[in-house]
């Protein structure tokens, strides 16, 4: 059985972000559905915040974003754009999840380090 998100072509599909944690489905219905007919609306519980639209023309799902684009949809002013289909990973936070390049000054105290050492014990 295909997922949802595999029926629709991506330029019908609009992600919904910044939405907080009591977002209604009902709510984003009615405010996406003055744009077009909706396929589906699927609204994130676990982690919350974000939902997809499902729109039945791509035209429709163009003049949402442009809509609705940093409005107040339940109680939070959200980030609307169409779905690039890439999944994100559940962990990343904003954070790299590789451990941070050291920058020009640590090495510079490391060069200043092994100079130090060099001289101290030859």
């Amino acid at each position: 059985m295909a997922h949802w998100r595999d029926t629709c072509p991506l330029d019908c599909k609009v992600y919904v972000g910044d939405l907080g944690s009591g977002a209604a489905k009902h709510e984003i219905e009615r405010a996406f559905g003055n744009y077009g007919p909706l396929r589906n609306v699927w609204v994130a519980r676990n982690p919350p915040g974000f939902a997809f639209v499902e729109f039945e023309d791509r035209r429709d799902a163009g003049d949402a974003v442009r809509g609705l684009d940093g409005r107040l949809i339940c109680g939070q002013r959200v980030r609307v754009e169409l779905s690039s289909g890439r999944s994100r990973s559940r962990g990343f936070r904003g954070r790299p999840s590789y451990p941070p390049r050291r920058s020009y000054h640590d090495e510079d105290r490391y060069d200043r380090y092994k100079r130090y050492e060099t001289i101290c014990y030859c």
